[in-house]
C-alpha cells in the first residue's frame, strides 16, 4: 500500500458551537494521508488509475466550503466518508 500526501488545503468555513465562533468563517487548514495502490497508474502512467489529488482537493475544499457544523469531529468524519466513498480510499489519516 502506497500513500499520497496532501498538506496544507486551506479554506474558509463556519464551525463552532458558541455564538462569536458563527458570526465569522474561519480558516481551517487539512492534511491527509490517503492509502492508495499506485502499482497500476504508475505501470500505465495513465491518471485514469491514479487517485487524482487534484479533484481530491477540489472535492475537500468544495465540501468544507459549503458547510456550518457545530463540531470539527463532524466535519472530519463528512470528509473521511466522501473520500472513502467517492474515491475508494481504503484508509486515511485527517489533521484538521
Amino acid at each position: 500500500m502506497d500513500i499520497v500526501y496532501i498538506m496544507g488545503l486551506r479554506a474558509e468555513t463556519i464551525i463552532g458551537l458558541h455564538e462569536w465562533e458563527r458570526e465569522e468563517r474561519q480558516t481551517v487548514v487539512i492534511d491527509l494521508d490517503l492509502g492508495c495502490d499506485t502499482t497500476r497508474p504508475a505501470a500505465s502512467d495513465r491518471i485514469d488509475y491514479a487517485l487524482d489529488y487534484a479533484k481530491v482537493s477540489e472535492r475537500v475544499l468544495a465540501l468544507i466550503d459549503g458547510s456550518q457544523f457545530y463540531l470539527i469531529e463532524t466535519l472530519a468524519e463528512k470528509i473521511a466518508r466522501m473520500l472513502t466513498r467517492d474515491f475508494n480510499v481504503p484508509w486515511l489519516r485527517l489533521k484538521i
